[in-house]
Parts: C-alpha cells; sequence; structure tokens
C-alpha cells in the first residue's frame, strides 16, 4: 500500500522547493498543507527559528503531524549556544513534529559515499562544491551578504568546482534559458560549474522514513 501524506504537513527550508514542488506536481507528495521558509536562513539563526516556530506551529494546527525539511548541523549552527541542536529546536513541538534525517539539503538528495563516488568521477577526487537546484535559483537569499571577496575565500579551494545534484532537470532549463546567468554566476564563484542527474529516490525514502515515525508517534499517544 503506497503511503500517504494526505494527513500530513510539510515544513521546509525554501531552498528544498524545487525538489517538492516536483514531487508534488508528480503525485508522491500529496498534501495541499506545504510551508516553506526563507532560502538562506542557515546564515541568521534568529530568524530561522523565528520562521521555523511561526511556521510549524501554523501547520500543526492545519494537519496531524508535521515533517519538518532542514537539515541538522550545517544549516543550523548557534554561536551563542553550542549545545542547542536543530534536534533540540525539534523537540520542544512535540511528538507530532518531526525532522528528515539529513545534515544538510545536498545529503538530502545523495548520501556521502555517493557524492564521494560523484566527486571522483567527475573532479578525479579533488574537492566539489556540491549544490541543489535551490541553490542556483535562490542565489541571492542563499549567499546573501557575499561578496566577491567572500566567493573568492570559499569557492576557488574546491578545485573539482562546482556540482548541482539536479533530480528535477532544473540545470538544463536553466542554461538554456539564462546562458548568461550562468556563466555569470560561474565568474562569481571563480570556479566552473555542472549538474549531475540522480534521482529522487534518496529524498523519497528520507520523506516516508519520518512518515513512518509520526504514524508509530501517533500510535503511542493514543
Amino acid at each position: 500500500m503506497t503511503q500517504s501524506f494526505s494527513d500530513t504537513a510539510i515544513v521546509a527550508c525554501g531552498t528544498i522547493r524545487p525538489e517538492i514542488e516536483f514531487l508534488t506536481a508528480k503525485n508522491f507528495i500529496d498534501t495541499d498543507h506545504i510551508y516553506f521558509t526563507t532560502p538562506g536562513l542557515h546564515q541568521d539563526i534568529r530568524e530561522l527559528e523565528r520562521q521555523l516556530g511561526k511556521t510549524i506551529e501554523k501547520a500543526k494546527s492545519r494537519a496531524k503531524g508535521v515533517i519538518v525539511v532542514y537539515g541538522g548541523k550545517y544549516c543550523y549552527v548557534n554561536a551563542d549556544e553550542p549545545t542547542r541542536l536543530m534536534a533540540n529546536v525539534i523537540s520542544e513541538y512535540g511528538p507530532e513534529v518531526v525532522r528528515i534525517q539529513a545534515s544538510h539539503c545536498m545529503g538530502m538528495l545523495a548520501g556521502q559515499d555517493e557524492m564521494d563516488r560523484i566527486a571522483q568521477e567527475v573532479a578525479g577526487g579533488e574537492p566539489v562544491w556540491f549544490m541543489t537546484p535551490g541553490w542556483v535559483k535562490f542565489r541571492k537569499l542563499v549567499f546573501k551578504g557575499w561578496d566577491k571577496g567572500i566567493a573568492n575565500e570559499n569557492f576557488p579551494r574546491h578545485t573539482g568546482g562546482a556540482v548541482v545534484l539536479d533530480g528535477i532537470g532544473f540545470m538544463d532549463d536553466y542554461m538554456e534559458k539564462d546562458p548568461e546567468g550562468f556563466l555569470e554566476y560561474c565568474d562569481w564563484m571563480g570556479i566552473p560549474m555542472q549538474a549531475y542527474p540522480i534521482t529522487l529516490d534518496r529524498f523519497k525514502s528520507l520523506l516516508t522514513d519520518q512518515l513512518a515515525v509520526l504514524t508509530a508517534n501517533q500510535a503511542a499517544i493514543q
């Protein structure tokens, strides 16, 4: 029997919006309750907590359970409270709220072993800057506050270039419609950028894993 998200709300970082909308169009995600926070909030922890809290409360009022699509240690680093983790944040909302088990959005789409294999395949094992389509589509938000100097400090050390884990055919469309934007993005980073086609099987599995956790939690409460 196919699992259904119809009684579940999804609260996600806007960076992963392209994949969620793709799976919704394919009827894999069949809920009407999908909410997104602003992409790039990993750079503003206070705003991340504010938006996430507000959105989770809204989602809880509309569905029996909530799946939060946010990474862990790479998406939430609290310099003021180093021991406060994303897991702590989510646990405060009770057992009807769970989070997808991944460290960041790239990890939602590909495991570390797969990323290592991809880096070996496309760059001979050289360091690779992995991204998702959302990092391209929402560049101004994801890299808010980054100037060319900050870009030069971060990107060029990735001598294998930038690789976009693309499970939705986003990059082909992007390069066709905005080739100048694509080239300008590469120039700003100071490294080449290429798409690597993947499936969304891992992402789908991580979502259904949490759907099962919600079902178990709800059964335990009853």
